[in-house]
């Protein structure tokens, strides 16, 4: 299915879409373009709030850009790998039966999936700043990456 189609997908049914996602042969450049996808979204929702912090503070617009490109595209991956690695563990350790594949497919997967509360999370950072509407948002997208990555690794762990 189209990407676009498959996020849709994952708000009626995460584990049904990760499911999709690991019948198709194992491969690990596309779990790496899942990741990267979610994290050079990830990296264009604080746009509008570094813009914002540019204004406000009179801080170089593209010195702060290029800070969080470096920390979103090329050190937020790593962490990644270690966290679904850790999931991976600890859903073994639970008697899960996945493969280590598969709990990074559910990770990277609840990332690109949740970017539309990311995308929603940045604009409200860039045009409302900090209050209850961030709060709301940010907690909102929290409750729904989590959702997505424990369905997904039910779907992974135990089928």
């Amino acid at each position: 299915m189209a990407l676009v189609t498959d996020i849709v997908a994952t708000y009626r049914g995460p584990g049904r879409v990760v499911g999709r996602l690991l019948a198709a042969p194992m491969n690990e450049g596309r779990a790496l373009a899942l990741l990267m996808g979610g994290c050079v979204v990830l990296f264009i929702a604080r746009w509008p709030a570094l813009a914002r912090q540019a204004h406000l503070q009179d801080d170089d617009l593209q010195m702060l850009l290029g800070s969080s490109l470096f920390a979103t595209v090329f050190m937020l991956p790593l962490l990644f790998y270690g966290l679904a690695f850790l999931g991976h563990l600890i859903a073994r350790a639970l008697g899960g039966q996945g493969s280590a594949y598969g709990a990074r497919v559910a990770l990277f997967w609840a990332l690109l999936a949740s970017s539309p509360l990311i995308l929603l999370n940045g604009l409200v950072a860039g045009f409302i700043g900090p209050g209850v509407q961030l709060t709301i948002v940010g907690v909102l997208w929290t409750v729904v990456f989590a959702w997505f990555w424990i369905a997904g690794m039910r779907r992974v762990g135990w089928g």
